[in-house]
């Protein structure tokens, strides 16, 4: 395959383990901070627990057992460290019992910033900075909670340490009207009109990047005015970007949008949010609406005419991952910033779009007759949406109303496009669940789904729930702009079936395009963003359709070097140095077929007689951010 001036060696090598010990070590020494404020209150993995890892595929449980995790980190990071359970229930007890006394946050704060910088978990300036950020939202979520002293040590410790139902199973309602007999599309006639849609997503605008600091430095995001200077052996950030802990500056997304000619024109554009940069121990309210707003007018002015349609990342509220569900009223509710998205968007959004996006931050509308758009606010789904501890049964009724629109649609002969940030596959599981559900009910109706979130170049394939066999739809995972973590920056193109009577509005195949950073930070050099791959040319797909993709995973299985194409466009041209092997490949594959959470029956089959005999081990690793 042509690497069109791209090598996996280039940049800084690494090999695959290197990618989490050493690109990610800022992020996974801030996870543990999650211990250190868990004692005091169960602070969000939004910051800790899930922190990238590097574009290396990394197993993930049952949500029990993710949290169980945690312990063994903390032995191998301290080796005298041993939390049991007997001890975080007394921790625990001693919570409720202060809060109780003292129902305010000053002593958890500091508890939980003296335990931080006693067991060293992130520089002593990021333990303060994410204790005052995340404290008071913290100890608002525990005291409406119903979390006991055990059933909080069941989720972090396991079962075997207490029971936890939190998070136990729950089901939307389908309308009773008979699901219609599966129709796969028809390909569109010889010179039918082709739309293309423009995909953003995770742009993680850094407006503290500075060219020439320290990309390594102890703090989770590097390239920073407070990152300091390199030693004198290596190099330090480029002007355009850096392989490393690093967001983008604002030329870089400037530059990505001033250079979209090559790839358009665009019918339209499909923007799944993450517009702040990853510094989330020291964000306020005032960053993220500058973020919102200056990225905004970055796309209006360089898209100009073209509609923009927007999803909610995770990384726009702050605290990070902290969407309350509506019936959260006050300080503490997420109007603020869906105030200033429906102001920032309304020259997008029809007015009953931004109603709802007013309400909860998602919304539904008619971009052209016979295709409806539903943008999700996939943080309702969210592992890492702490208010989800209150009550994570269909917050804010999301999934309720996807039914609906989707019923509608179905009455109309409509087909419908979803777009939302968080992967359906990496949500709680009794949302995936769900979700899942309908996709199946309504597989005639769904003509596309589109996220982001992970920052790599993969997709999600849905299969008929009785046999779990017949891929009947597919996600398309689209690859981040941002470099986070050691990537070049990219976008997606979609080429859809186009705007005619009759049209079935199918992915007919998609491009990805990428800045070469070696390349771009040569001296005197300028960005040059080239297309990196067209997906049915590179894999040899018949189609985009669900059975094409399904048939990909296996044929990758047993080739290797289509498996090693994937891989390297899988990390934007700028893979680990170090071979993915038979687990990773396994691994690697596995999430590609594992649109339900948790879920170890769609990888039976990935899995040849005795090469790993724990499958529960091969199932998508945890999201980036």
């Amino acid at each position: 395959m042509p690497r069109h001036g791209v090598s996996p060696g280039e940049g800084h090598p690494r090999s695959s383990w290197e990618t989490e010990s050493d690109r990610s070590r800022g992020f996974r020494r801030l996870r543990l901070l999650w211990i250190g404020l868990a004692v005091a209150l169960v602070l969000p993995d939004s910051l800790v627990l899930w922190a990238p890892v590097g574009a290396h595929p990394l197993p993930t449980q049952s949500h029990p057992a993710r949290f169980g995790r945690l312990v063994p980190q903390l032995r191998n990071a301290f080796g005298w460290w041993n939390l049991t359970c007997p001890v975080c229930k007394g921790l625990f007890t001693a919570i409720d019992f202060g809060l109780k006394k003292e129902p305010g946050v000053a002593w958890v704060g500091s508890m939980a910033t003296k335990l931080c910088k006693l067991l060293k978990i992130a520089p002593p300036t990021v333990c303060q900075s994410a204790v005052q950020l995340f404290e008071d939202d913290m100890v608002e979520v525990w005291t409406r909670s119903v979390l006991s002293p055990s059933e909080a040590c069941g989720l972090l410790l396991g079962s075997t340490c207490g029971h936890w139902d939190i998070f136990s199973s729950w089901n939307v309602s389908l309308p009773a009207v008979p699901k219609p007999s599966p129709q796969p599309p028809k390909p569109p006639a010889p010179g039918a009109p082709v739309s293309r849609i423009l995909f953003l997503t995770d742009l993680h605008w850094d407006h503290g990047y500075l060219e020439g600091t320290d990309p390594d430095c102890e703090n989770p995001l590097c390239c920073r005015q407070d990152s300091g200077l390199p030693p004198a052996s290596r190099p330090g950030a480029g002007y355009w970007g850096e392989y490393s802990k690093c967001d983008l500056p604002l030329r870089t997304l400037e530059s990505l949008l001033s250079g979209l000619g090559p790839a358009g024109p665009f019918d339209m554009v499909y923007w799944t949010g993450d517009i702040p940069a990853h510094n989330v121990w020291h964000q306020s309210r005032q960053d993220q609406l500058r973020a919102l707003t200056t990225i905004t007018a970055l796309v209006k002015k360089f898209l100009g005419p073209v509609p923009v349609y927007p999803a909610v990342g995770n990384h726009e509220s702050t605290p990070v991952n902290g969407f309350p569900p509506p019936f959260i009223q006050g300080n503490y509710s997420s109007s603020w910033l869906y105030e200033a998205m429906a102001k920032a968007w309304e020259s997008w959004l029809p007015a009953e779009a931004l109603h709802t996006l007013r309400i909860g931050g998602f919304y539904a509308l008619s971009p052209r007759p016979g295709l409806r758009l539903i943008s999700l606010n996939m943080n309702f789904c969210s592992r890492e949406n702490f208010w989800l501890l209150i009550n994570s049964t269909d917050p804010a009724g999301q999934l309720q109303w996807l039914v609906g629109e989707l019923q509608a649609a179905e009455d109309r002969g409509d087909k419908v496009h979803i777009i939302g940030h968080i992967p359906p596959g990496h949500c709680l599981k009794s949302w995936s669940w769900n979700y899942y559900r309908i996709v199946a009910r309504y597989e005639n109706t769904l003509a596309g789904q589109f996220f982001g979130h992970t920052h790599v170049d993969e997709f999600e394939v849905f299969y008929d729930e009785e046999t779990l066999s017949r891929p009947l739809s597919v996600a398309f995972l689209a690859p981040s702009a941002t470099t986070y973590i050691g990537l070049n920056p990219g976008y997606r193109v979609y080429q859809i079936d186009g705007n005619y009577p009759g049209s079935s509005h199918v992915v007919l195949d998609h491009e990805t395009f990428i800045l070469n950073l070696t390349e771009a930070n040569e001296p005197g050099a300028r960005p040059h963003w080239q297309r990196l791959y067209r997906a049915r040319e590179t894999y040899g797909l018949p189609s985009a359709l669900p059975a094409a993709w399904h048939d990909l995973v296996y044929r990758m299985r047993g080739d290797t070097q289509l498996f090693q194409t994937f891989w390297f466009l899988y990390h934007k041209g700028h893979p680990p140095s170090e071979p993915c092997g038979m687990p990773c490949r396994l691994t690697t594959l596995c999430a590609q077929l594992s649109a339900r959470s948790d879920s170890p029956a769609l990888c039976r089959h990935l899995v040849p007689d005795g090469s790993l005999p724990d499958v529960q081990s091969l199932q998508p690793r945890p999201p980036f951010c």
